[in-house]
């Protein structure tokens, strides 16, 4: 019997959106945030993946819940929720999450992919040089 063989990604921008995954988009944020921004710190919430039963449970147990977003900034208090950029959903325990943070005066980007998180990060920048008059290089 004959399998089908996949075929090599090819390095297209529409091929690379398509079909990169939520892990691969995140990974390359942080990569440039973290080249960007060397002196501001970003964490990672290991919410997601498939893991054992076991896992599950000692993760549960301390204290590991769904639905809190992928990133933090603690300087900025920004939480980046990250989605891959074809079909990405933000789920009910995302939503409670995002309005709870909202209640305590703390931001959330909901983004699709690297480069519109990156985008809306830059954003969230500018608006924060506004509303405090400028950055410390100034």
């Amino acid at each position: 019997m004959r399998y089908p063989t996949r075929k090599r990604a090819s390095s297209t921008k529409s091929q690379a959106e398509n079909g990169r995954t939520e892990h691969v988009e995140q990974r390359e944020f942080v990569s440039w945030f973290r080249k960007t921004y060397p002196y501001i710190r970003i964490i990672a919430i290991p919410n997601g993946g498939q893991r054992n039963i076991v896992t599950a449970a000692r993760l549960k147990a301390e204290g590991v819940v769904p639905g809190v977003p992928d990133l933090f900034i603690p300087a900025w208090l920004l939480w980046i929720e990250m989605k891959k950029i074809k079909g990405g959903s933000v789920s009910q325990s995302q939503r409670d999450w995002h309005n709870y943070l909202h209640s305590i005066n703390q931001s959330v980007i909901i983004a699709k992919g690297f480069e519109d998180a990156k985008s809306q990060l830059q954003d969230f920048e500018e608006g924060m040089e506004i509303k405090y008059g400028g950055t410390e290089s100034d």
